[in-house]
């Protein structure tokens, strides 16, 4: 929890260490115990023990008498529902980026801002060589995607200087690792109109990405397009995928009527 939610006096603290406790799954971790919640979060483990009773008997959690282990429960599948049924944009792009994927053989995918992460919310895939899975709600990581760089590159200067802040504090090394970047990402941005990642996040994959120009109901989106690396040098794969994406961000706001 950031110092400034500790100074908003309207700033529920348990229902935040609740929704933390949820965030502690994992696509490799779907089993954690409390102790394990305790380590990821900070808290107590009476503190932990209260919560996660709480979360299993409002339908948040699943609990292993066996084990003693959690699991995410249906609720938080069914409260993901309406946020996703509600975004237009993704049934207007979804026939484009699978056009795109079969293209790139790849995967192009529709992302977000989720605090200090990039989340999927949409994608098509069209090589299962690519080691890394597009799923909806996975999570790419903010300063080592092409996605985060271009989420970081469109937003509003304060905006950007917040979430930067967050992400000094939350995790240094990797701050001080991938930041640099950022001004190249805004150049590219700028001159290109998309954003590349030339392995910095995988080994195996090559990223780009583009912002749509603005916030489409309240959110700012990202188009990401990945391709495995072993299918051409970054180059060329940059000069053919990076402007066929931007192709088709301006395709979904001219549709959506955003232009």
């Amino acid at each position: 929890m950031s110092s400034s939610s500790e100074r908003d006096t309207q700033f529920a603290s348990t229902l935040a260490h609740g929704i933390d406790i949820l965030a502690c799954f994992k696509a490799d971790k779907p089993e954690l115990a409390n102790k394990d919640f305790a380590h990821q979060t900070g808290l107590s483990r009476s503190a932990v023990a209260r919560l996660t009773h709480t979360l299993v008997e409002l339908g948040f959690l699943q609990r292993d008498p066996a084990t003693a282990r959690y699991r995410l429960g249906a609720s938080v599948l069914a409260m993901s529902h309406p946020l996703l049924a509600s975004m237009q944009i993704r049934q207007v792009a979804r026939p484009l980026m699978k056009q795109l994927a079969d293209h790139a053989r790849g995967a192009v995918s529709l992302v977000v801002r989720d605090r200090l992460q990039m989340v999927y919310v949409e994608t098509a895939r069209s090589n299962e060589r690519l080691q890394t899975r597009p799923d909806i709600g996975a999570a790419l990581p903010m300063l080592a995607s092409a996605a985060g760089m271009a989420w970081l590159s469109r937003v509003p200067d304060a905006e950007r200087v917040a979430v930067l802040n967050q992400l000094r504090v939350a995790n240094p090394g990797e701050f001080e690792r991938h930041v640099s970047a950022l001004a190249g990402a805004q150049r590219d941005l700028e001159r290109k109109g998309y954003c590349g990642n030339n392995l910095q996040w995988r080994p195996d994959a090559y990223g780009f990405a583009v912002p749509l120009y603005r916030q489409h109901e309240s959110l700012l989106y990202v188009f990401n397009c990945g391709v495995p690396s072993c299918d051409g040098p970054y180059k060329a794969r940059a000069a053919d995928l990076g402007p066929r994406l931007v192709t088709l961000a301006r395709e979904v706001e001219r549709l959506l009527g955003m232009r």
